[in-house]
């Protein structure tokens, strides 16, 4: 058999599709086309049937919090009359310490119930906790596969406390420099195992979070008899914001208004050796956050169920420097010590709540467990080292991968616009270079509108270049 690199690259369709068991093939319409309720009803689990796996597992039903004493300060510094009530569900209350558990519940009892004898999963974030902490569980086998260092071998601090927890839960560990080998690796130990690909983009790995989305529209409904006005969803590789948004329109809540928010890296390559440790943040930031929803099937299946463009109403970005000030504010004023990544949200919904009156609802959606290398001290010490110029001041005047601004006051949160058209037309743009589409059918269109959630005068408007 050929291990070159080019070789293993070859076989990468007929190693997945042995690794996952789906054959995408199904739901394909057109060469653009697919069924995406069709994939996403894949395996016939119900919602009532990922609610019972989860509870046997003890994922979900995690607290929510109304942040009554942060709400008091936004409306401190609001306009009379402003100041939405904050709340926050708490998912750094699942076994694993994150909203992750939810998705990795149901992949590992899927490769459970499908007689693999282990799971095998790509991820330096906390997914990797997650599965390890499912398959310990399950009594299945588990490696988790990282990007984790540089080519110095300097670790980047939170990527190795995720590593640490995997290991505490039974997991073999690999852990790899930043590049194009982390694909390979993860190709080659599916295929010598013969384990079940415990992705985060398979359809019931995003169903699974559609419980936290019903959750927190049952519990904001119990404690307050109305539905949410807005929801903040941390967005990185799209799943967290896909699976919620769902849950929620499950539950009722159509007119909820679904905002990604992100941190703002712009300007650093997520795959550059680099940049790699000029970063603070390692997930739910703009290097994930961007490509995965302008180009979703950049994932590790032949299609992503994770498609944020067809459920983001709004999407913000929020400093570095913002999001570790919120985590501090969080710890001091509400006695909740999260994240930091994991309150990327809530430094989004903080400035987001003075816009609107004080009889709304915004909920942050998640948060994660913290400790370690996670903790905001270990990563300001960490940029530091790595001469990150870190003090305090206006957070906008901050540039990535050279200067972290902590703010001064509570009143220099805010959040930067991105245009949903300018993700869309990039989208359109990735479809050009890899469609023809002078050849589309009616299928097609009625796809891309899904995908995008906007009309088709506005797809040829961008096509065309009018953004």
């Amino acid at each position: 058999m050929d291990n070159s690199y080019q070789g293993v690259m070859a076989r990468k369709n007929e190693i997945m599709k042995k690794a996952i068991g789906i054959d995408y093939s199904q739901f394909q319409l057109t060469p653009l086309a697919f069924d995406y309720e069709k994939m996403m009803a894949y395996g016939g689990y119900t919602i009532e049937k990922i609610r019972e796996i989860q509870k046997e597992q003890g994922v979900g039903n995690t607290p929510l919090y109304e942040l009554k004493n942060i709400t008091k300060l936004v409306r401190k510094l609001s306009p009379k009359g402003k100041g939405a009530r904050i709340f926050l569900k708490d998912e750094g209350a699942n076994p694993s310490g994150s909203f992750k558990a939810r998705r990795a519940a149901i992949s590992v009892y899927h490769a459970k119930k499908n007689g693999y004898k282990g799971v095998v999963a790509a991820t330096s974030g906390n997914y990797g906790a997650a599965v390890a902490s499912q398959a310990a569980m399950q009594n299945l086998d588990c490696i988790i596969i990282q990007e984790a260092f540089d080519s110095k071998g300097v670790y980047q601090p939170e990527i190795m406390e995720k590593g640490r927890a995997c290991e505490a839960y039974g997991s073999e560990v690999l852990q790899l420099s930043v590049g194009p080998e982390l694909f390979y690796v993860f190709l080659r130990t599916l295929e010598e195992t013969g384990y079940f690909n415990a992705s985060l983009y398979t359809p019931f790995g995003i169903a699974g979070i559609e419980t936290l989305g019903i959750e927190l529209a049952e519990q904001i409904m119990e404690r307050t008899g109305r539905k949410p006005d807005k929801v903040v969803v941390t967005h990185a590789g799209g799943g967290n914001l896909t699976g919620t948004a769902r849950g929620l329109k499950k539950a009722g809540c159509e007119e909820t208004e679904i905002i990604g928010a992100s941190i703002d890296l712009e300007g650093l390559h997520m795959a550059s050796d680099g940049d790699f440790n000029r970063k603070s943040f390692t997930t739910g930031h703009t290097g994930f956050g961007v490509p995965f929803a302008t180009w979703p099937d950049r994932a590790d299946v032949p299609k992503n169920a994770a498609r944020p463009l067809r459920y983001m109403d709004r999407y913000v970005t929020v400093t570095q420097g913002e999001a570790f000030y919120v985590t501090e504010m969080l710890a001091i004023l509400e006695g909740l010590e999260r994240g930091p990544a994991g309150n990327t949200s809530l430094a989004a919904a903080i400035p987001l709540a003075m816009e609107m009156d004080e009889d709304q609802i915004i909920v942050v959606q998640e948060t994660e467990y913290t400790g370690a290398g996670k903790h905001l001290n270990a990563q300001l010490s960490f940029a530091i080292k790595n001469g990150i110029d870190v003090y305090l001041g206006e957070p906008r005047e901050s540039v990535p991968g050279k200067s972290i601004v902590l703010p001064e006051h509570p009143r220099q949160l805010s959040v930067k616009e991105y245009s949903l058209d300018r993700l869309r037309a990039t989208y359109l743009k990735n479809i050009k270079q890899n469609f023809d589409i002078n050849s589309f059918t009616e299928i097609d269109w009625q796809f891309l509108q899904a995908e995008l959630n906007t009309s088709l005068d506005n797809i040829k408007k961008l096509l065309s270049g009018k953004e």
